[in-house]
């Protein structure tokens, strides 16, 4: 499977797995990341298809705070986000009414609370 990997998906997989646990990011912060600034759809599209375990897209969100999808689903009652708001809420997220409500944010090397 690995061998299908674009060299997008690539950029898009390494700049995720530089998020730490219990921090986000959004589809757009990553696309500027790599140098790809209006590609934020793209990203989505990458990370819909992510087949790494240790590559957490479950960190990488909306820019307007929205949870955003899960494994190529964006309904917010599908089982794959459902899980996607699982695993940060594990990580200590605080998700209201499917929007981050408090986390940290990571923008490349730069770490803030909102």
């Amino acid at each position: 499977m690995a061998n299908k990997i674009t060299p997008f998906a690539k950029l898009v997989y390494n700049a995720t797995k530089l998020i730490p646990k219990g921090q986000i990011s959004t589809y757009k912060s990553i696309a500027k990341a790599i140098n790809k600034p209006n590609a934020h759809r793209a990203v989505g599209t990458a990370l819909s298809k992510n087949p790494f375990a240790k590559v957490p897209c479950h960190r990488v969100i909306c820019s307007n705070y929205s949870i955003g999808g899960f494994f190529g689903n964006n309904n917010v009652k599908s089982k794959n986000v459902k899980n996607k708001i699982k695993l940060l809420k594990k990580e200590g997220i605080i998700i209201e009414n499917n929007n981050i409500k408090k986390c940290k944010i990571y923008r490349k090397s730069i770490t803030y609370t909102f």
